[in-house]
């Protein structure tokens, strides 16, 4: 098997500025065109300017440098299969690179000698222990490409001494970062060790179903370098279940890719560029050494003046000396007040990083312990709904949801804040339609408008585009924040929201929010004020209490969009909050709630399991499925869901993350330590950017946070088992 991994030409490294500066960055660009002309397979392009490099690198003498030529000049060996030469050159680079600090270069080195000792069948077992070295060094420094490409291999080396216990344990690791992320080697590689794995099961049938697609992933991408180790790995499986004419058959491919690939030609080139680059060391060292010498004559010419220099030097040391020490005893003192008040400035300083990040855990802890019973309360609403027609219309049913969403965007206001304050907010780009968006808010606030007796009216300039291009939440947080505040001060008036485009410059649409009421008004001294945290103005006590969050969060969101808020309003005489904000047209977005709709149909055939302790939360969901027709079984714990999956088949998994005796993170782990591929949706309170990175590390497919819209859930219900099918 021949190795898959591209090693060697990595880069991106900060030189520190100094005298040498271009020519450090020149030389790094030098090894960044051989790894280009490596991988499009000009292997004496790759040697030449490697070579010129090392040159460069010892004339200025970087470590670093020459490290990575010598580990560059290695690679083109290896891949000519001259072990001898290329594991002389990663030794070199070793050498170099022990000289500095460098967790990056060390790991591409061992992760190089690995190959050579491993698919060279020097010695297979010295070349684990390589990439075990280089794994460590991945790791460390958090490498992910790296780390799969190294497990891709050690699976390789154990595949290839009948290990397959170890090696499918590497290849279960990494499968689910390949199948997500993975480049195309890594794709070939994965999906090539699986074929081997499979011949090894004696089910010839899946392994040629994955021979071949690694053939077809190998000559669409141009791969030749992959696509002879794919006849290789046939011819050896043929040959495994005695079918000599096909063995013989893919022999024969292999050796004629093989001889054109690296021919006769380049592998003399290849050995008469040793003695070059050893010739080269031997010049530069005596460059060096001349270069030394001739130093040290100037220095010995130097060396009477500066012997005069001293003895005036010396002098004036005394007398520096005598003032030195009468000021000795007064800077003793002030470095002693110094050093006191430095102290106190780092305790205080810890004490405040202590207090920011038990508050961050706080908002995180309150807001997850708030979220989980809100669902319930939201999700017990919408069943008796459901169950009791005549309820519908009720007022107290009405109230009862409208103080779960106002206790809902309260918990998501003070989590809001606090990714503002620790500067976590990236606005995302989606494609939305302003209609749709604005239609969205007016019904949401709806409620609030006619308990006031307010007339609520929206206008669209019809020159905006149908469907624009932005972070579409952040907008809705914007507009239905001023619009609830607009009719909670004002009563029996009337609230406007006109949107209208100011201008398109560099295909951007800057469009004008424009939100009126004819409400109470804010008087001048007060303006300035209402824009920060837990500030209200004087009210009466009939006026609407608040929390004092909404315009600051409005006034911060707004920013991110690179704008301003304009503020134009009097006692009693109504209030105007403007905003502009740029945005891209873009083209009509699927429909997703009519594809949904078109796909209800097929709901009754689904199977869900569903792992939640929470019985509430438990029934709220059950009655979800219900609704749609989803076969759905329960339980409260990690161990349980394991227990039933030994038996079971689902087509989704909706898991919990806060469980007791074992957590969802654990549980997805045991799942897919099984074997098991079954599509796992975290379903969870906790905010979804804190937890993003250990769902998917996990094993996890997505994420939605609860309380949810049900047609969001099966949104994504239908992409996950559309995608493992």
């Amino acid at each position: 098997m021949k190795k898959y991994i591209l090693i060697a030409f990595l880069f991106a490294v900060n030189f520190s500025y100094g005298q040498n500066e271009i020519e450090k960055k020149s030389i790094e660009n030098q090894i960044n065109k051989a790894g280009i002309s490596f991988s499009n397979g000009d292997y004496d392009k790759a040697l030449e300017l490697s070579k010129s490099a090392l040159v460069r690198s010892f004339k200025i003498n970087d470590d670093y440098l020459i490290a990575h030529s010598y580990n560059a000049i290695g690679v083109v060996y290896d891949e000519f299969s001259q072990a001898k030469h290329a594991i002389s050159f990663y030794n070199k680079a070793l050498f170099y690179a022990s000289r500095i600090e460098n967790d990056s270069l060390n790991d591409w080195i061992y992760s190089n000698l690995g190959s050579v000792y491993y698919f060279s069948k020097i010695d297979v077992k010295k070349g684990i222990r390589y990439y075990k070295k280089s794994l460590e060094y991945a790791t460390e420094i958090n490498d992910s490409i790296q780390i799969t490409y190294t497990k891709l291999n050690i699976a390789s080396a154990c595949f290839s001494i009948n290990d397959f216990e170890n090696g499918i344990k590497y290849i279960r690791e990494v499968q689910p970062y390949v199948n997500r992320k993975g480049q195309n080697e890594m794709r070939f590689t994965l999906t090539s060790l699986l074929g081997i794995y499979n011949t090894h099961l004696r089910q010839p049938d899946i392994a040629l179903k994955y021979y071949t697609q690694a053939i077809d992933m190998a000559q669409k991408h141009h791969m030749n370098s992959f696509l002879i180790n794919a006849y290789d790995n046939l011819s050896e499986h043929y040959k495994f279940y005695d079918q000599p004419v096909l063995a013989k058959q893919y022999r024969d491919k292999f050796n004629a890719l093989r001889q054109l690939t690296y021919s006769e030609d380049k592998q003399k080139v290849l050995n008469e560029s040793v003695m070059q680059i050893q010739l080269d060391e031997y010049r530069i060292q005596l460059e060096r050494i001349e270069l030394e010498n001739e130093k040290h004559l100037q220095k010995l010419k130097e060396s009477n003046i500066i012997t005069g220099l001293f003895l005036v030097l010396f002098l004036v040391l005394l007398v520096l000396i005598f003032t030195l020490y009468r000021s000795n005893k007064f800077r003793k003192k002030i470095n002693s007040e110094l050093l006191l008040a430095n102290k106190e400035l780092k305790e205080a300083k810890e004490k405040a990083e202590e207090a920011s990040l038990m508050k961050s855990q706080f908002v995180s802890t309150i807001t997850h312990e708030l979220r989980t019973p809100l669902y319930g309360v939201v999700g017990i609403a919408d069943i008796i709904t459901d169950e009791h027609k005549e309820l519908a219309d009720s007022p107290h049913l009405s109230s009862l949801k409208f103080s779960a969403s106002y206790l809902l965007s309260l918990v998501n206001d003070i989590l809001q804040l606090n990714k503002m304050d620790e500067k976590r907010i990236v606005l995302e780009n989606v494609t939305f339609s302003m209609k749709d968006e604005l239609a969205t808010i007016t019904n949401s606030v709806q409620y609030i408008a006619n308990n006031n007796a307010n007339e609520l009216s929206v206008t669209i300039d019809p020159k905006i585009p149908p469907f624009l291009s932005g972070d579409k939440l952040r907008l809705s947080q914007i507009i239905m924040n001023l619009t609830s505040n607009a009719l909670k001060f004002t009563r029996n008036g009337k609230v406007s929201i006109d949107v209208h485009q100011v201008e398109v410059k560099n295909a951007v649409h800057y469009i004008e929010f424009k939100v009126t009421d004819t409400g109470v008004g804010i008087a001048d001294a007060d303006q300035e004020k209402i824009f920060e945290m837990f500030v209200q103005v004087s009210r009466t006590d009939e006026d609407y209490q608040g929390t004092g969050l909404g315009l600051s969060i409005v006034k911060k969101l707004i920013a991110l969009f690179d704008s301003k808020i304009h503020l134009e309003s009097g006692l009693n005489k109504g209030t105007t909050f403007t905003f502009i904000i740029g945005f891209e047209a873009a083209n009509e977005a699927e429909n997703t709630e009519d594809t949904l709709e078109m796909n209800t149909n097929s709901h009754h055939s689904l199977k869900v399991l569903v792992v939640e302790d929470n019985k509430i939360n438990q029934l709220v969901t059950q009655k979800i499925m219900d609704k749609n027709n989803i076969k759905c079984d329960m339980v409260a714990d990690g161990f349980a869901a394991l227990h039933l999956l030994e038996n079971q088949k689902y087509d989704v998994i909706l898991m919990d993350i806060n469980m007791p005796i074992i957590n969802g993170f654990d549980t997805t782990k045991r799942i897919r330590n099984l074997g098991i591929s079954t599509p796992i949706i975290a379903l969870t309170a906790f905010d979804k950017e804190e937890i993003k990175e250990q769902v998917f590390e996990s094993g996890m497919n997505d994420i939605i946070i609860k309380p949810f819209e049900p047609v969001k859930l099966f949104e994504m219900i239908q992409e996950q088992v559309s995608a493992e099918q």
